[in-house]
């Protein structure tokens, strides 16, 4: 058989191979985004039972505005979510800006949508008779934080005192008082506390304390935005569809968070984008913590 024939003869069969191929791709994304219920979890929520009594309405949304079956899938932190990305045990993620980070770095995560919070920032606080009014003051100070990799509790606060050019690793002091800073605060036995400017106003009003008896030595921007998060096994025109339909639906979705968590009040979905997120990361870098996220 001569070149020739050889040529016309296997073009029928290279027709059928790309064809078959192709028909497998498309059998492939269509078992994952038309048949297969899609498995959701908040980061920060680390049992079924909240999840269900917290997000249940968020979870029915979502089944009405995508038309596939939600399932919770409580995970024990962001670090088992990125895990559960990497093994396909998880599809969706609801997170916070330095979850966020660590869910793409590790998990290689699809930024699906964002959730704007108006007033959302990091400020200092001190007490009203504080010698203190300004960042380099603290120098040498013990200042109350939230938690490692809180956005506003932590992440943002470090960006201020850094701009500000202190070393957060030996110029303040750092104590990690989760929900116990105000109160430390107001004993003595901190010199400033570092928290979002939603959580102050609520704090005091859950204390019964005025805002005259304390003072916010600075404001930070605007802090990057909650995000939801897909596998990035997920077919990219179904991530797309997804992206499309909560953002048409917007309204419905953000009421369901807001019944989950009243800190959404009065926040907007839009677009996410990847590079809105580079403040937190130079701050990781900037800590030598590079490797975390």
């Amino acid at each position: 058989m001569n070149r020739r024939k050889l040529l016309i003869y296997s073009l029928p069969f290279l027709a059928g191979l790309i064809t078959a191929c192709n028909s497998s791709k498309q059998s492939s994304e269509t078992s994952i985004t038309t048949t297969k219920s899609l498995k959701f979890t908040v980061t920060d929520v680390t049992n079924l039972k909240e999840l269900e009594a917290d997000y249940g309405e968020l979870r029915k949304t979502l089944e009405e505005i995508l038309n596939v079956k939600i399932e919770f899938f409580p995970v024990e932190n962001r670090t088992a979510a990125a895990s559960a990305l990497v093994s396909g045990k998880l599809d969706i993620a609801f997170a916070g800006p330095s979850e966020y980070l660590i869910l793409n770095a590790r998990a290689k995560s699809i930024p699906i949508i964002s959730v704007k919070r108006p007033n959302y920032h990091s400020i200092i606080v001190v007490r009203g008779d504080s010698k203190v009014k300004s960042l380099v003051q603290l120098k040498g100070k013990t200042i109350a934080m939230r938690s490692i990799g809180s956005t506003s509790g932590h992440i943002g606060p470090t960006k201020l005192l850094m701009d500000a050019g202190l070393d957060p690793k030996n110029d303040v002091k750092i104590a990690m008082l989760g929900d116990k800073g105000l109160q430390a605060l107001k004993k003595g036995k901190v010199d400033a506390w570092a928290t979002a400017s939603d959580r102050y106003k609520n704090e005091l009003a859950k204390e019964k304390l005025s805002e005259k008896d304390f003072s916010v030595i600075v404001e930070g921007p605007l802090l990057p935005n909650d995000v939801f998060v897909g596998s990035n096994q997920l077919a990219s025109d179904f991530v797309a569809d997804m992206r499309s339909r909560m953002l048409a639906n917007q309204d419905k979705l953000l009421h369901s968070i807001v019944l989950a968590d009243k800190k959404f009040q009065g926040a907007s979905l839009t677009a996410a984008n990847d590079a809105d997120y580079n403040m937190i990361r130079e701050v990781f870098q900037k800590m030598g913590e590079g490797s975390f996220i």
